[in-house]
């Protein structure tokens, strides 16, 4: 069989990158033909660069938001408001909400949603650190900032089930976002406005 590429390290590399998220393997290719045309010392810092990420990146041990310390930099702030946590599936929408500049709370970052046809269940998500922060005093608000989906409304009602004897208040962001829509994709204007339009979540 003939070897689609001239170089058996070529191919691997254009392997790698396929590995990618929407990375197919002409653009893997486009990519890897790329760095070979920079100078070493640029691809060295480039992969160096994506090393760390995966060896040095932690995640913050309040609210498992990604950090380059052991406490991230949101809730070390004294600036935020301390005694409101805004509960999100994963670190984009962190990023997402923090673009809006419309929140100054803290976050609590889940991992995912409760989906049982992608097999995952509550114990696999960050809700027991999440009923533990609460529980430990200091907050007055929850801010249920998940997907309009099924899977996403299955989570805030586990959540809310998890902190009603905490007597805390919890509110769900205003509906400006269509069902089915993810944080990440939304624009910052409407999840803005979602957020200060937030309501009452009734279970």
């Amino acid at each position: 069989m003939t070897q689609p590429y001239p170089s058996q390290l070529l191919e691997k590399a254009v392997s790698e990158f396929s590995k990618l998220p929407g990375v197919g393997r002409k653009t893997a290719l486009r990519l890897v033909l790329h760095l070979l045309r920079q100078p070493e010392a640029d691809v060295d810092e480039f992969s160096q660069a994506v090393a760390r990420v995966r060896h040095d990146i932690k995640h913050c041990r309040v609210c498992h938001n990604i950090s380059d310390t052991d406490v991230c930099p949101i809730c070390s702030d004294a600036r935020r408001d301390k005694s409101t946590i805004c509960v999100v599936e994963n670190i984009q929408d962190v990023m997402a909400i923090e673009n809006t500049q419309q929140y100054h709370g803290l976050y609590h970052v889940l991992g995912g949603i409760i989906s049982p046809m992608e097999g995952i269940g509550p114990a696999d998500l960050e809700i027991n650190s999440l009923v533990e922060r609460v529980g430990a005093g200091g907050i007055g608000e929850v801010i249920l900032a998940l997907a309009s989906t099924m899977e996403g409304d299955t989570t805030n009602f586990y959540i809310s089930r998890k902190l009603a004897p905490a007597g805390v208040k919890l509110s769900i962001i205003a509906r400006g976002i269509s069902v089915g829509d993810e944080l990440e994709y939304t624009d910052e204007v409407t999840l803005g406005r979602s957020i200060l339009n937030r309501t009452p979540f009734n279970s």
